[in-house]
């Protein structure tokens, strides 16, 4: 044994070689059939197989020499780097670099600044697609991450049914404006109590439970509301949806609407419009869009940060440590759980609303488990109980698979019959697998405890237990 580990320490290439190889042969067997052949169909209903040779030989070849790359080279970095570490040092706020010490303020004011950045280098019109896909889109699921780590990374509380109050907070909003015409700035409150309510109802039966039985339990009530909103068509209108969902108007003095005599541009001042060379375009309800979901995800990580200070903070740590330590320490773990959820819920029910707002349509497809997992999947691969590693995960997952949408350039090696998009949920996948090898507490793998003894430490990933944070 120890020749042999003599050996491939030497000759790190010979052992790469050899698992580029069994790599190659692997994905040749997983791929023949899914991107080797294609079965389509002619004009006589007739069965054809149409087979691509050179894309599946890039691929296969992509993989191997990923695998001997990361055998002959990176595994021989990072060892050499643990080995070469040296301890952890705790570094004061004063000692530490101006960026290090005013990121979060940096952050926000890049954020505050990026629509005008888009505006100034894409033009009004070319701003649309960044600042709703890479700006909304991405800012929606900060938000609900944020909102279901109350429950998952704060409370320890495995949820799979988060979904079920968006889905709650876009039908309370879609329903009660189109039904009697209220304003977005009355419902938007409505839609977070709304979910809320439905938070604690789901919070009664699940008290006993915990770990996979939670799990079942949370995945049941988001597949209930489905189907409820499915079948209860004199209400939701089924499958087929509701549409006319009315927009967003700022506080009701004016809208923008560009036929409306409420306009942005027909409210503004003449002098104004003419110092800045305004025209009617639909990119300015756009970027009104990103101000409102940036200030509500802003609102959620407030309230967040506000309560992991307070007492509930600490017990819903406590009852994520441990649920019967939290006990004899006589912290009532029922109402603990049932805040967590009603909280957690809440913020859900916000983005829901802002969501049925934004698209002016909704339907049950919009809320499938597989948002759930997405979101789940962010809260675990950001760094559970960490905001900051929570909003780096979904500008990486989202935006990134919002930038397959670009990558056009693709269908040069693979064929204009390849469509990069359709293979979104393939590297998200590989993304998870890669960072749950290589960070398995997250993006963010150590968190500051709310309460501490002269000062404030940071807790290693090292010393949590797997599955505790």
């Amino acid at each position: 044994m120890s020749d042999t580990t003599t050996r491939q320490a030497s000759s790190p290439y010979g052992e790469a070689a050899r698992q580029a190889l069994w790599a190659a042969l692997l994905s040749f067997g997983l791929f023949f059939f899914f991107i080797g052949l294609e079965s389509t169909q002619d004009i006589s209903n007739r069965l054809i197989l149409q087979s691509h040779w050179v894309t599946l030989a890039i691929v296969v070849a992509l993989v191997a020499l990923g695998r001997f790359l990361f055998i002959a080279f990176v595994i021989p970095a990072v060892d050499r780097r643990r080995a070469n570490r040296a301890p952890i040092a705790v570094v004061d706020e004063k000692d530490q670099s101006f960026i290090r010490r005013h990121r979060f303020k940096i952050m926000i004011a890049l954020l505050v600044l990026y629509p005008i950045f888009i505006l100034s280098t894409a033009g009004l019109q070319g701003s649309l697609k960044w600042v709703n896909n890479f700006g909304v889109q991405v800012l929606i699921y900060v938000m609900l991450a944020w909102g279901l780590n109350i429950v998952v990374g704060l409370a320890g509380l495995l949820d799979l049914g988060y979904v079920a109050f968006y889905a709650v907070g876009a039908y309370a909003y879609a329903l009660l404006g189109t039904e009697f015409g209220l304003s977005f700035w009355i419902l938007l409150p409505a839609a977070g109590i709304m979910a809320a309510f439905w938070g604690i109802i789901l919070g009664f039966p699940v008290l006993r439970l915990r770990g996979d039985y939670l799990a079942i339990v949370t995945l049941a009530f988001g597949e209930i509301i489905r189907l409820v909103l499915i079948n209860w068509r004199e209400v939701t209108n089924g499958s087929a949806g509701i549409s006319g969902i009315p927009k967003i108007t700022f506080f009701g003095l004016f809208d923008f609407n560009i036929s409306s005599p409420d306009y942005i541009l027909k409210v503004l001042p003449e002098s104004i419009v003419t110092l800045f060379a305004l025209r009617p375009s639909g990119a300015y309800y756009t970027i009104f869009l990103y101000y409102l979901i940036l200030a509500l995800a802003m609102l959620t990580a407030f309230v967040t940060i506000r309560l992991r200070r307070l007492p509930v903070g600490r017990a819903w740590e406590a009852l994520r440590e441990d649920e019967i330590a939290c006990r004899s320490l006589g912290i009532n773990t029922t109402n603990t759980k049932l805040t967590a959820f009603a909280i957690g819920a809440m913020f859900g029910g916000f983005a829901g609303a802002f969501f049925a707002a934004r698209q002016g349509f909704i339907n049950p497809e919009s809320f499938v488990f597989l948002q759930s997992a997405i979101i789940l999947a962010i809260v675990v691969l950001g760094g559970m109980g960490s905001l900051s590693g929570i909003a780096i995960a979904a500008l990486v997952m989202i935006g990134g698979m919002e930038i397959l949408r670009e990558m056009q350039f693709l269908k040069i090696v693979f064929g204009q019959s390849f469509t990069p998009e359709l293979y979104r949920m393939l590297l998200f996948g590989i993304a998870m697998v890669v960072v749950m090898v290589w960070k398995p507490r997250g993006f963010v793998g150590s968190r500051e405890p709310t309460a501490y003894l002269k000062e404030a430490r940071a807790v290693s990933s090292t010393f949590t237990k797997e599955g505790h944070g």
